[in-house]
Formats: structure tokens, sequence, C-alpha cells
């Protein structure tokens, strides 16, 4: 029983990770394509390898200070203010990290160090997914993010 809990916990948060990462690269290129960012879009495609680095570090950067006022504001008692902000911070630092490995990746992958991370990380994945993918909370949750898929496709016209 505490098996199938933790499964079911692992099943949601892998889920919900790779879920957010799809939509919100989807969403990333939406705005860069609103803001007319596709020069720089190319630039950093094409940047060299230490700078595709600091590219994906900025993002880090950037949110860190507000998952420390989320932690500030929760510690104080505005514990919906925290986990607001921390859900704010998460979504703004995961659009803007997969938007930049999604264009960097070739040049950090120059990094051999990268690549093993990577590799452990996507290991790690697929050994989670081996894990929950018979579950029925895992099927539900996919189904369900087809479902969304399906809507943000028609709700684009495609």
């Amino acid at each position: 029983m505490i098996k199938q809990f933790f499964l079911s916990v692992l099943a949601i948060l892998v889920l919900f990770e790779e879920w957010l990462w799809d939509l919100l690269t989807v969403f990333g290129q939406w705005i860069s394509r609103l803001l007319h960012l596709e020069r720089f879009d190319a630039w950093l495609s094409q940047a060299p390898p230490k700078s595709a680095l600091v590219a994906l570090v900025l993002p880090l950067a950037l949110v860190t200070p507000l998952n420390v006022g989320a932690v500030v504001l929760m510690v104080h008692g505005a514990v919906t203010a925290g986990i607001l902000l921390e859900l704010a911070a998460k979504l703004l630092g995961t659009l803007l990290v997969a938007r930049v490995f999604r264009l960097t990746r070739p040049a950090l992958m120059s990094f051999a160090w990268f690549a093993l991370l990577y590799e452990w990380i996507m290991r790690l994945l697929r050994w989670a997914h081996a894990l929950v993918r018979e579950s029925r909370l895992y099927r539900a949750v996919l189904a369900f993010k087809e479902t969304v898929k399906r809507f943000f496709r028609e709700f684009r016209g495609g």
C-alpha cells in the first residue's frame, strides 16, 4: 500500500513536470513569435558553449530570489502567498529554462559533464516511467494530458 502511494506520487510528479515542460516550451515559442524574437533565438541557438551555459544559468538566477521570497512568506505565516509565488516562480523558471535549453542543447552537450548529467537525468526519468507506467493513476494523468494537448492544438487552430 505504501509502495503504491509513493509510485502514485512519483507518477504525478514525473508527468506534471513533463507536461509543464512541453506546455511551457510551446508557450515560449508563441511568446517568441509574438515579441518577434526570431533573431535572438537564432543567435542563441548558435551561441558558443560557454555563452549557452550562461544563458541556461540566467533563468535560474532570476527565479532563485522568487523561491527565497516564497519561503520567507511561508515562514512568516503568509502560506498562500508563498505557495502562489513559488508556483509563479516554477512556471517562469520552467518556461525560461525549457526555452533556452531547446535552443542551446547542442552547444551544452559539448561539455562532457553536462552530457553526463543530462544522460543521468534521462536515465532517472526512464526509470521513473518504467515504475509508474502500469498504474491506473499514470494512465488517467496521461489521458488528461492528451486532452489538454488536444484542447491547445484546437485553440491554436491546428
